[in-house]
């Protein structure tokens, strides 16, 4: 007898937190395996270019907002051999990150924490990096407001997300994927109904380049670059956080950190 299907569905509107780390939480074991997967390893490449837009320092400090099981958060560590900072409210993608850390020896920190509410004191690092994650922000110049309180002046914020073809044959094909066979897919593999859903309605409600440029602009950045990848299927966003607005507001409450030792940031 085949058994049956948990269903975890946040609403794509409200995307209220604890229900987001929920769904997430329920299909972190085969997160990975979906991604290089279902994008036919496309995903790859687009990390590899949101970490070369970074041009990161050997000598500075980084946080991956939204780090899931930590592929860019790696890919930017050995780019660059600077310390990496890797945050996520969902325990069971931080715990997977961790092993995946122990078995490639390579030494990042991971944090358990609120993109909204980041445990870090004013303009602490050096450059921000979020790939497939402000989507999901319960509220999204809230979020984006806070990157610009740690980032330092003069710091970058690559941001990785998908968008929407619009060609005249390549968009229809895509939409037929991505809303229509996608979640059934995501299903059949995770067990879990709901999530590949989830992600096709946020992609088509997520802004388009100019409106997100602007809510970048009003959150303290200026952007400088948004390059659509693979067709338009993603788009990359940089952007540097050039001025400090009078009040910013405090640094988040203290969240739980997964890995001891952590760096006093």
């Amino acid at each position: 007898m085949t058994r049956a299907l948990r269903r975890v569905a946040p609403d794509p509107q409200r995307k209220e937190a604890g229900e987001v780390a929920r769904m997430f939480g329920a299909i972190a074991p085969t997160y990975d395996f979906l991604n290089h997967a279902l994008s036919l390893n496309v995903d790859r490449y687009w990390r590899a270019m949101a970490v070369r837009a970074m041009e990161p320092n050997p000598r500075g400090l980084y946080l991956d907002l939204c780090t899931g099981t930590g592929d860019l958060a790696f890919a930017l560590a050995r780019r660059s051999g600077a310390l990496v900072v890797g945050l996520d409210f969902t325990k069971p993608m931080l715990d997977l990150a961790l092993k995946k850390a122990h078995r490639r020896r390579r030494k990042i920190h991971w944090v358990q924490a609120d993109a909204l509410r980041l445990p870090l004191r004013d303009e602490c690092v050096d450059g921000i990096t979020v790939a497939f994650g402000v989507r999901n922000f319960e509220d999204l110049e809230r979020g984006l407001t806070e990157a610009a309180r740690v980032l330092k002046a003069g710091g970058r914020l690559v941001v990785l997300e998908f968008s929407e073809p619009q060609g005249r044959l390549f968009g229809p094909l895509y939409r037929l994927y991505f809303r229509r066979l996608l979640p059934r897919i995501g299903a059949l593999f995770s067990r879990v109904r709901g999530p590949y859903g989830y992600l096709a309605a946020t992609v088509q409600g997520f802004p388009e380049a100019a409106p997100f440029a602007e809510t970048l602009r009003r959150s303290g950045f200026v952007v400088i670059r948004q390059r659509p990848l693979t067709g338009g299927i993603a788009t990359l966003h940089v952007a540097l956080r050039e001025r400090r607005k009078a009040s910013m507001g405090g640094p988040g409450e203290r969240h739980e950190s997964v890995e001891a030792g952590g760096p006093a940031v």
